[in-house]
């Protein structure tokens, strides 16, 4: 999916040099690893993991870590790739990374989460590192994750400030003032500067808007709460084990509290229980996918009735929806915009790591603000700009239909290619 988004992208692209396109294109290393846990139970269990860099032209690999029982290495790959062209976007000097382990971290204790970490990254040795690749928190994992992290690796480079191996850690162990927050933050901010540019009919301000969310874990949670703050009305709320509705708006206190105490939203009081297939459907001014990929596709994307999609995930919408959505004059707003938060304030922790340094909350919020701000109207004036060009074409026939759409993933993916292309070529290929 990733690489049929950076073909559309390629097409509307000229100044690439010949051959470049395949460098970009495949990632730079690949590490497979497996490896013995004694497990609680003293029966041992082998698992296995990945990490994957897909390019380090701008800098350091960055890029999560994901615990859960789907993860492969083609998936991985293809999220290394979407981080090299997030950074490049939002214009943060790191490459693409991602990893994980094949594991249900549902299923497994804290001791075992935390074997399974310690031995990973001792894996990975060498190849994670300050300057070399950073991990961060993704999906099934969080602080107390990346503080195993920090502790492996400091353990075995023992004299040095090694803090900016890892981001996302808690504020003790030089974790970062609104790192946790960030990607729903810049999700918001994203959301509010475009519909405020008067692109989306009907719908001009945050206040009042009938928001839909699927996902309730550290992004989709914090969306909710943070669109609610702005103005906007909650009507839908999902997580694993299925959704809830309520047309009047939803407390969200009273969510998550429940959610703690039952370990789900399903059976809130005053709200109707959904599917998140149902979830996907319902009528309203935002739908924000914030959990798995692929959650709309050529099945379903018929049936959106959203004014405004905002991929706070990577990778909910396919390439096939993609068409459809546009279709039906329904704007996305691409995932590499849209969640770019969380790795622009990654890389906010990471330099105040290098500097032995903490800024303050608000200074990281308007610094956050303003990154998102500047690429959101980077893309919106690209968009424009190919769209101009496009029909000044000349020989096009007007009722000629291309499979996928020119659209503000493509108009966002042709910056950060075109970003990359330039760097790549003024640092010449080696040796």
């Amino acid at each position: 999916m990733v690489d049929v988004n950076f073909q559309r992208a390629l097409a509307y692209i000229d100044s690439i040099q010949n051959g470049l396109a395949g460098v970009l294109r495949f990632p730079k290393r690949v590490i497979s690893v497996s490896f013995p846990i004694e497990m609680d139970d003293c029966s041992i269990r082998v698992f296995q993991g990945c990490r994957v860099v897909h390019n380090r032209t701008l800098g350091p690999g960055k890029g999560g870590i994901r615990y859960h029982p789907t993860v492969d290495l083609d998936e991985v790959s293809a999220l290394a790739a979407l981080m090299t062209w997030k950074c490049a976007l939002i214009e943060v000097p790191f490459g693409g990374a991602k990893g994980g382990v094949i594991c249900d971290p549902k299923a497994l204790s804290q001791s075992e989460l935390r074997h399974i970490t310690r031995r990973f990254i001792s894996e990975l040795g060498d190849n994670i590192g300050p300057y070399t690749d950073i991990p961060s928190p993704d999906l099934y994992t969080d602080e107390q994750t990346m503080s195993w992290v920090y502790d492996t690796y400091d353990v075995m480079h023992p004299g040095n400030n090694n803090r900016a191996v890892v981001t996302g850690k808690p504020l003790l162990l030089g974790g970062s003032p609104g790192r946790r927050e960030a990607t729903a933050r810049g999700c918001r901010d994203v959301t509010e500067y475009f519909i405020g540019k008067g692109l989306v009919p009907g719908l001009s301000e945050l206040k009042g808007a009938r928001v839909v969310v699927q996902g309730f874990g550290n992004v989709g949670s914090v969306a909710a709460q943070l669109f609610q703050e702005a103005g906007a009305k909650i009507i839908a709320l999902s997580d694993s084990q299925g959704g809830i509705f309520d047309e009047d708006g939803i407390d969200l206190r009273a969510a998550i509290a429940y959610k703690k105490e039952h370990g789900t939203l399903v059976g809130l009081p005053q709200t109707t229980t959904i599917t998140n297939e149902a979830l996907l459907e319902c009528e309203c001014d935002i739908l924000i996918p914030a959990a798995l990929s692929e959650q709309i596709c050529a099945h379903n994307a018929k049936n959106i009735k959203a004014r405004l999609v905002v991929e706070a995930a990577n990778g909910p919408v396919t390439p096939a929806a993609d068409r459809i959505l546009a279709d039906n004059n329904i704007w996305v707003l691409p995932d590499i915009l849209a969640n770019a938060g969380g790795v622009t304030v990654s890389y906010f922790e990471w330099l105040q790591n290098l500097e032995n340094h903490q800024w303050e909350l608000d200074e990281v919020n308007a610094r956050l603000h303003k990154r998102m701000r500047k690429a959101t109207e980077a893309t919106v004036t690209r968009w424009q700009e190919l769209q101009q060009r496009k029909a000044e074409m000349a020989g096009e026939s007007e009722d000629s239909k291309e499979p996928y759409p020119l659209d503000l993933r493509t108009a966002a993916l042709t910056i950060a290619v075109e970003r990359l292309a330039r760097v790549t070529a003024q640092r010449g290929l080696w040796p």
